[in-house]
């Protein structure tokens, strides 16, 4: 169960930030939620963000996400920070996305780059967290 137990807790950690995208992208269509007012809960392997009757909610397999990692990629004018997760194929199933990093002029907002740091540091200040799903008896 730590598996559900850590990764509940990081995307948690996440939810409680304002303004943080969560994306999913499928071939032909991409989803954005942002993550704020929104609630979580989990019921066996299901992890579940937002009200099933509100305008927007997810469902993740908790099971099939085997691990995290902390992104910052630099783009053309600015250094990205996300954290992504995957399954065990490796493949990208959802990221979250830290937006508003940075202002009109395009300098760092500093409170926004120390949330991130913050939630790194929580985490063991590793680029990569492994989760090992142990199914409940």
């Amino acid at each position: 169960m730590l598996h559900h137990i850590m990764l509940r807790d990081l995307l948690s950690d996440i939810i409680k930030i304002d303004d943080i995208l969560i994306i999913v992208r499928a071939e032909g269509a991409i989803i954005e939620m942002r993550s704020n007012s929104l609630n979580l809960r989990q019921k066996d392997k299901w992890i579940t963000i937002g009200e099933n009757d509100g305008p927007c909610h997810m469902h993740i397999d908790a099971s099939m996400i085997t691990e995290a990692r902390f992104i910052k990629e630099q783009k053309t004018d600015r250094i990205s920070h996300s954290l992504r997760f995957f399954d065990k194929n490796d493949e990208k199933q959802f990221s979250t996305v830290f937006a508003k990093m940075y202002d009109k002029e395009m300098n760092l907002n500093l409170e926004r780059k120390k949330l991130y740091d913050d939630l790194f540091q929580k985490y063991g200040s590793q680029e990569i967290i492994k989760f090992n799903f142990e199914p409940s008896n």
